[in-house]
């Protein structure tokens, strides 16, 4: 099978490292890919917001599937126009996709479907949003309702910044993401996120991880897109598995397909998990970056196998293996980040990292500059790594960073470490 992978980062990466190993695959093709992506299909550049022309490189490679990566393709709507031409894609329709592009969207089908979740209001205006604040106790939650690149969302911690936040959404500091904004209560608990695959009508779970969203060592300093991530997610007790199942995503399954917009792909619960359970925060509707890149690393499964699966609705007798090791994800991250990171500096060293037993090291936010590898992003490099704990997948991972050669970068120090206390028993 010809395969088209979209997308250019860490999370499109390790998904070509993965379907690279199946025997299934004759050709891997990415749009438009980088260069660590290189190693494993052939970079296209190809302009995916141009659907006909996405449409008609299919055609002329006689690709049998599309896999999308990023969510704002799908929330354009690439899954119906592939569909509508014949062309398998994993990746939900324009109106499933909602579950991650209208965060009211979401909040409203939870209500309905009686999923557990955070209280909250909706509102287009800054006024009616103010006033609802006025009524709630703080720390508040404010979330621009659509797409905003990790950046939309404010825990104020007085209403005055709560109302500043409602202001920055409604003066279009998140373009037309912060057109409406959802406002809920503050959730008190540890996150984790849980994966499963969707194929319209059946659930199946995939695994669980916990990624690091503060810049800082100790959870400290701004929200990024993720430092770090390690998988499984240890708190994700069995009960808690069981309950998040039949809950959280069963429930979102049928409910989609009630409406007639049947979700197919991968579904990404953002949870908490809180003194009465877990409770939904978020759907994302791919896979995680950085939490796909321990996904993959622990995968066990043919990957490209249990894409089309999903695809061909036969999930109900399907089942994917994993490895029993722990992976765990750095990221390394260009001098700056997360306001403006500084591009262009030379990355040496890779090789070395990589030749580690148990390490792979994947491309985030890297270019070419005649022979040398430069950062051209934020995220630039994903060092990941598995043990059979996440104290020695912890160490292997900062082994490797170590070899890297690379002064205008830098990371955290401590990923996984609330893991490893729990390993501990602290």
């Amino acid at each position: 099978m010809n395969v088209l992978l979209i997308g250019s980062g860490g999370r499109e990466h390790a998904l070509a490292w993965a379907l690279s190993a199946s025997p299934l695959l004759e050709a891997l093709y990415c749009a438009p890919g980088n260069p660590g992506i290189s190693a494993f299909a052939t970079c296209v550049a190809l302009d995916v917001a141009d659907h006909g022309k996405v449409i008609a490189f299919c055609r002329e490679k006689g690709v049998g599937l599309v896999v999308v990566g990023p969510e704002a393709p799908l929330v354009a709507g690439i899954a119906d126009d592939l569909s509508a031409a014949g062309i398998k894609v994993f990746g939900p329709s324009n109106a499933a996709a909602q579950l991650e592009g209208s965060k009211g969207f979401t909040k409203d089908l939870c209500t309905e479907a009686g999923i557990p979740t955070a209280a909250y209001g909706r509102f287009s205006d800054a006024a009616a949003a103010k006033a609802f604040v006025a009524r709630q106790s703080v720390p508040i939650v404010v979330k621009a309702d659509g797409i905003a690149a990790g950046k939309g969302v404010v825990i104020a911690e007085s209403h005055k910044e709560a109302e500043a936040a409602i202001d920055a959404c409604f003066s279009g500091a998140f373009g037309a993401a912060g057109a409406e904004v959802v406002i809920e209560e503050f959730l008190e608990g540890e996150e984790a996120s849980y994966f499963a695959l969707v194929d319209g009508v059946h659930a199946m779970p995939l695994a669980t991880a916990q990624d690091h969203k503060r810049v800082g060592d100790g959870d400290v300093g701004p929200n990024t897109g993720g430092m770090g991530a390690y998988s499984p997610a240890a708190i994700v007790t069995p009960e808690i598995d069981r309950r998040v199942m039949r809950e959280i995503i069963e429930p979102t399954v049928r409910m989609m397909a009630a409406r007639g917009m049947p979700y197919v792909g991968v579904l990404y619960a953002g949870l908490m998990l809180t003194k009465d359970g877990p409770k939904l925060i978020e759907y994302n509707a791919r896979f995680g970056d950085p939490e796909c890149q321990v996904l993959m690393m622990r995968l066990k499964s043919d990957l490209l196998t249990a894409l089309v699966a999903t695809c061909d609705g036969v999930l109900d007798t399907f089942d994917v293996r994993w490895h029993d090791d722990v992976a765990l994800s750095v990221v390394m991250a260009a001098n700056g980040y997360p306001g403006t990171p500084q591009k262009g500096s030379e990355i040496k060293g890779l090789d070395r990292a990589a030749a580690l037993d148990g390490v792979e090291v994947f491309h985030a936010g890297t270019r070419l500059d005649g022979d040398r590898l430069v950062a051209d992003g934020g995220r630039v490099l994903n060092v990941t790594a598995r043990g059979r704990t996440v104290a020695e997948a912890q160490a292997r991972a900062y082994e490797a960073v170590r070899l890297i050669d690379w002064p205008g970068g830098f990371c955290r120090s401590d990923i996984g470490w609330r893991a490893i206390e729990r390993e501990h028993g602290r």
